[in-house]
C-alpha cells in the first residue's frame, strides 16, 4: 500500500519534471514568455517542487555551461526506483509478510 503510493508520487515528479523541462525550453526559445502572470505562476510553481531535487545533482555534476542535466539525471534515479527498487522492496515484504 504504502509503496504504491510512493510509486506513484514518483511519477508524478516524473511528469512534472518532464512539464517543466518542456517549458523551460519554450522560455528559452521565447515561444512563451514569464511577462504573462500565469506562466510565471506556473513556472514558480514547478521551481519550489523541482528545486529541492536538482540541488543534491548539480553539486555532484560537473559544469557544462548552458546545458543542464539534472531532470535527466533526476529522471534516471526516478525510473531506477521505480522499476527496480520498490519492486524488489514489495516483493521482501510479501516474503517476510507469510
Amino acid at each position: 500500500m504504502i509503496l504504491d503510493i510512493i510509486g506513484f508520487l514518483l511519477s508524478a515528479l516524473s511528469i512534472v519534471i518532464v512539464v517543466q523541462a518542456i517549458l523551460s525550453w519554450l522560455i528559452v526559445f521565447n515561444v512563451i514568455n514569464l511577462y504573462n502572470e500565469f506562466v510565471r505562476s506556473v513556472w514558480q510553481a514547478l521551481e519550489v517542487i523541482t528545486r529541492p531535487i536538482y540541488r543534491p545533482i548539480r553539486r555532484i555534476l560537473p559544469d557544462f555551461g548552458a546545458l543542464d542535466l539534472s531532470p535527466l539525471v533526476a529522471l534516471l534515479i526516478i525510473y531506477i526506483l521505480n522499476n527496480f527498487v520498490l519492486p524488489t522492496l514489495a516483493a521482501q515484504l510479501a516474503a517476510t509478510a507469510y
